[in-house]
């Protein structure tokens, strides 16, 4: 089968496993038709009855909480997130106690400061938390989000000089600055103190800053590099503030932040970055999904409006309505639109900026389309079926904002690295800024990194899921053969043990909502604890029909009659959708996750099919 053939999930940058040893054969499965064989999670069974028991639940829940033992160190955390013993001392992580220190006289003097954040959903709601907390400290601090196709990722001297120009003496760069040597060298020349905070991985040594807030940091001691900036960012919240009581700032009547109400834009932000939800980064998401409830931001509930989000806000609201959206500013339209968002208490306001980053959105998903088509025939047409162990893509006629999501796009189909690149012009001459996507078992932002340091790229760095990059066109063939020799060994590692991992067998009776109230207790899921997956044996397809860009949706019966609902997302040419869309009465072992179908009415459950063997 054609490696191009392969399906996409309708969610996996949020759901994709971790990869770990793969355990038993499930239904003899050893090639589906993903080409994957499928294999139950390791778990030692006696334990999982222990837990069950001890923790007073069903025991497919001490299945899934004793296959899942690195979400949290105490069983009892696992089924109750919560914040308290889980959140880190600020002061835990390098120069946190310098930058507290820094911004707190910064308040206390009235000196005014800026947030300069990155255009993702991270950056984003990074700088909208300090906006926000800022604020409620009365101070006004100055927003900048630099363009994408002008500026570029990061701090730039142009940039530090029009601040220093504004009048501001403190900038605090949020989801960047790590590799901006130059940019802060210039901000340090023209008297600016400038605060890194951000998680993505160092090269080459720190920037001259201030401070250097970042988990990744080679000398930093905190364990915390799983927290995405937004985490970051909350934590140097909480010092600022500590730092100021400690001064007896609050003396007089004068009313502390309310941090924990900023958790909404804390979950936003780490789901949307796909950082392991694991410990605190669990804490985080299930605290702030309750938060996010209430929708007391403006600009979130407006967003939430537009994108017609229904019911409780879920990992799911999060990653796939209402973060697309904030994102879609920085790829096509204005860059800072969903920081103002996130941060204007104007109802009036906030519509209007969601009604524009709704618009920004559908002419992504447009744009997406066309470049993920013609991307995948450039892939057909130069390797074929032998792909190499990173495949980098490069054209003039692709959008640099979008070839990210095509990058993440093409990963799950190619099952390997990929990196996608948009170039300005045709001829070696030209300049490319790309993005690229990783599997679990390679460090993709680690190989950018060196092939920074290796004079390969103009500009480049991230972690291990995802990075980004510019260079010039006629560097692409040194770079691919630099990606080949440095991840070729971690690549083929991780095709060996690529597997569908299967964490149980139901019948379509018992894929009920009481199993999935069950399920949803081990939540949030996503990256670093992925949804559970189950493997239904023997149904047959009663009917099928195509929905949607490419999906299928499908009714499902087993051989007693019982039946499920079920859709495959992005099924449409591949061989999923192909054999399932033949209804010539075969039957077929099905693997998926189980989902409530809101549009069907509550108590309606729904299979979201992973994957299918023929039997």
């Amino acid at each position: 089968m054609s490696a191009l053939a392969r399906v996409t999930a309708d969610e996996p940058a949020l759901s994709a496993d971790p990869g770990e040893a793969p355990g038993r054969p499930v239904l003899g499965v050893a090639r589906s038709l993903a080409g994957r064989p499928w294999r139950e999670r390791p778990l030692d069974l006696a334990e999982a009855v222990r837990l069950a028991q001890r923790l007073g639940v069903p025991e497919i829940v001490g299945r899934l909480v004793a296959g899942r033992r690195g979400l949290d160190p105490c069983p009892e955390s696992v089924l109750c997130p919560s914040l308290k013993g889980l959140l880190p001392n600020p002061s835990d992580l390098r120069d946190m106690d310098s930058a507290a220190e820094r911004l707190a006289d910064a308040v206390a003097r009235g000196e005014r400061i800026a947030i300069f954040g990155d255009y993702d959903v991270d950056g984003a709601t990074s700088t909208a938390l300090l906006a926000r907390f800022l604020r409620a400290l009365g101070a006004e601090p100055v927003l900048y989000i630099p363009d994408r196709m002008a500026e570029g990722y990061g701090p730039n001297a142009p940039a530090m000089a029009r601040l220093a120009e504004a009048g501001v003496s403190v900038v605090v760069t949020v989801d960047c600055g790590t590799q901006a040597h130059e940019a802060l060298a210039a901000a340090k020349g023209l008297g600016l103190d400038v605060i890194v905070c951000d998680h993505h991985q160092t090269a080459g040594g720190l920037p001259p800053a201030h401070a250097v807030v970042n988990p990744n940091r080679p000398d930093d001691g905190s364990a915390c590099g799983h927290l995405a900036a937004v985490g970051v960012a909350f934590l140097l919240a909480v010092a600022v503030n500590r730092c100021l009581r400690g001064r007896a700032f609050f003396a007089g009547g004068r009313a502390e932040p309310e941090l924990l109400q900023l958790l909404d834009l804390v979950a936003l932000g780490t789901v949307c970055d796909v950082v392991p939800l694991v410990t605190v980064n669990r804490a985080l998401v299930a605290q702030g999904l309750k938060v996010m409830a209430r929708w007391a931001n403006p600009g979130l509930k407006a967003l939430a409006e537009v994108a017609n989000a229904e019911g409780a806000p879920s990992v799911y609201h999060a990653g796939y309505l209402l973060g697309p959206r904030v994102n879609a500013g920085g790829r096509i339209g204005r860059a800072s639109l969903g920081a103002e968002l996130l941060s204007t208490d104007d109802p009036a306001a906030a519509r209007e900026r969601a009604v524009a980053l709704d618009g920004y959105n559908r002419e992504r998903q447009a744009i997406e389309r066309v470049i993920l088509d013609e991307a995948l025939d450039l892939c057909r047409r130069r390797w074929g079926d032998a792909l190499p162990p990173v495949v980098t893509l490069a054209s003039a006629s692709w959008h640099p904002g979008v070839v990210g999501i095509v990058a993440g796009r093409l990963k799950e189909r190619l099952r390997r690295p990929v990196i996608v690149i948009g170039l300005d012009g045709e001829g070696p001459a030209a300049t490319g800024k790309g993005s690229g996507r990783s599997i679990h078992g390679v460090d993709l932002g680690g190989a950018v990194a060196e092939a920074r340091a290796e004079g390969l790229l103009r500009a480049g760095g991230g972690h291990a899921m995802a990075a980004g990059l510019t260079l010039a066109a006629e560097s692409l063939p040194a770079l691919e053969a630099f990606l080949a020799e440095r991840l070729a060994a971690p690549v083929a590692a991780a095709l060996a043990g690529d597997c569908l991992t299967v964490d149980g067998v139901l019948t379509p009776r018992g894929a009920d909502g009481a199993l999935l109230a069950h399920i949803e207790r081990v939540g949030p899921y996503g990256a670093g604890n992925p949804e559970p997956v189950f493997a239904l044996p023997r149904l047959r397809v009663d009917w099928a029909r195509e929905v949607g860009e490419g999906h299928l949706q499908l009714a499902l019966a087993d051989e007693t009659g019982a039946r499920l609902d079920a859709i495959a997302f992005r099924a449409r040419g591949t061989a999923l959708g192909t054999a399932l869309a033949d209804r010539t009465g075969r039957l077929f072992h099905l693997a998926g996750r189980l989902k409530a179908d809101r549009y069907r009415g509550e108590g309606r459950i729904r299979l979201q099919i992973e994957d299918a063997a023929a039997v």
